[in-house]
């Protein structure tokens, strides 16, 4: 019988997406009112620390999330009890909230002395090279692609040139108001959890090759830590799947030093 914590936490996570799916055809976007959105923004609201782990950016996204929290919560919840799973299981989550926020904070705080920059000596070469490094979506690369095809015939039109600025300012808006959503920090705090709990229990990769639990969140942490710092991933915030594990781990410790270790 499914523990009743991850049992509730599956079901609310699969109410949210549906209710997300269904008022998004009516308009309102629900990841972002409940996503965690940047600090600075007016979208921000304190309990998004909470609301963010509920809300999910595809079905592909949620299925993983939950197929891991019930894969590794159930062994845990059955080992803590349900009042210390969800204590650990939201206290991870916010920690990888704090923690990817402030990768954000450093960020965007480079970005800005990047545009700060530009400003002082705007050019097409520099534009260019800023949407390709930091904004490269498909509507940023083809909104500033429009404006480089009537830049670059008259390079020196300071028409053009504010209309330069003007888009970078856009699109570092539109960089700082994607919200974060995803149980994904607060899994990785299973995950790590259940490496610790039990480490010599063996996990099959595809279901074919087993690989002890302390191996395989070793090697996943060493992945997301690799993934983070190359951004060969983007969209995907690695650091607050390491953020659950930091907070999951310094949070085991605690409990084991204070020896209240039990369910």
């Amino acid at each position: 019988m499914m523990p009743p914590a991850v049992k509730n936490l599956l079901i609310l996570n699969v109410l949210f997406f549906a209710a997300t799916w269904i008022l998004q055809s009516k308009g309102i976007d629900l990841n972002q009112i409940l996503g965690l959105s940047w600090v600075e923004s007016e979208s921000f609201r304190p309990w998004q620390f909470i609301t963010y782990m509920f809300m999910h950016a595809n079905p592909m996204h949620l299925f993983f999330n939950m197929f891991a929290l019930w894969m590794f919560g159930y062994l845990i919840e059955n080992f803590w009890g349900p009042k210390r799973f969800l204590t650990f299981y939201f206290i991870t989550g916010i920690g990888a909230a704090l923690v990817q926020l402030g990768i954000n904070w450093f960020e965007f705080n480079q970005l800005k002395e990047v545009l700060e920059i530009y400003a002082a000596n705007p050019n097409i070469s520099d534009f260019k090279g800023i949407v390709q490094d930091h904004f490269a979506t498909r509507e940023n690369v083809d909104m500033a692609n429009g404006l480089l095809k009537q830049w670059s015939m008259s390079p020196d039109n300071t028409l053009f040139i504010g209309q330069s600025l003007e888009q970078l300012r856009i699109m570092m808006e539109w960089r700082m108001s994607i919200p974060m959503v995803g149980a994904s920090g607060a899994v990785f705090g299973i995950l790590l959890a259940f490496g610790m709990m039990f480490p010599n229990q063996k996990i099959y990769i595809y279901f074919l090759f087993p690989i002890k639990a302390k191996f395989f969140v070793i090697i996943y942490g060493a992945l997301e830590f690799f993934f983070g710092i190359s951004g060969a991933q983007s969209g995907v915030a690695h650091f607050a799947h390491l953020g659950g594990m930091l907070f999951g781990f310094l949070l085991i410790m605690y409990w084991r030093n204070k020896h209240k270790f039990k369910r």
